[in-house]
């Protein structure tokens, strides 16, 4: 797992292979069965995440009681908290689990000891999110103007591998739509695709 690690550290930074090596010894990486919370919405959260291996799903419960998704995380993605430095710091979300996981496990409160003996790494930190922001912020504008079926197609294009990897119910939620409608769609699709 530190080859896949060392691998996206060299990517995004100019660190020497020593450099890069004495980060990956100090950091922390862990192992969470299907079905673990990394934390709950409400909760204060101590931790970030970088995903090595597996799913995370991200998702809150909304004023009716209904589990809302809005996000899967997989390899090489980061689960960054920005509101850590505010006076509220309980997360709106739950993140848990879909798939057993291998994550690189940050501590909030230790990150400015990190970034001020790693300067390089406050530097990947930061365009690593850079990069996740743009992505997300392209994503929400293509899935306010698109239809539930060009969402599910965009999602066919860009993240093919979430159709089997999380339950279609969490899907659908995160395509902001039902079960069955998920599911007329998909059969609409595949039948276009054989034609």
């Amino acid at each position: 797992m530190k080859d896949i690690l060392y691998k996206y550290m060299s990517s995004l930074t100019s660190l020497n292979e020593e450099e890069q090596q004495a980060i990956i010894n100090e950091i922390h990486i862990g192992e969470f069965k299907k079905g673990t919370s990394l934390f709950e919405q409400g909760d204060v959260p101590t931790k970030c995440f970088f995903i090595l291996k597996g799913c995370v799903r991200q998702y809150s419960i909304n004023e009716e009681g209904k589990e809302v998704t809005s996000n899967f995380y997989t390899e090489e993605q980061a689960i960054a908290l920005f509101n850590h430095y505010k006076q509220d710091k309980s997360s709106p979300y739950t993140y848990t689990c879909t798939e057993d996981s291998v994550m690189v496990v940050g501590e909030l409160n230790t990150e400015k000891d990190m970034y001020n003996k790693y300067p390089q790494l406050e530097l990947m930190t930061r365009m690593m999110i850079e990069e996740n922001f743009n992505y997300l912020k392209e994503e929400y504008a293509a899935f306010i103007a698109s239809p539930p079926e060009e969402r599910f197609k965009a999602l066919l294009i860009k993240r093919p591998t979430l159709i089997n990897r999380v339950p279609q119910h969490q899907l659908a939620s995160y395509l902001g739509m039902t079960a069955e409608s998920l599911s007329r769609i998909k059969k609409r699709v595949q039948q276009e695709n054989k034609d």
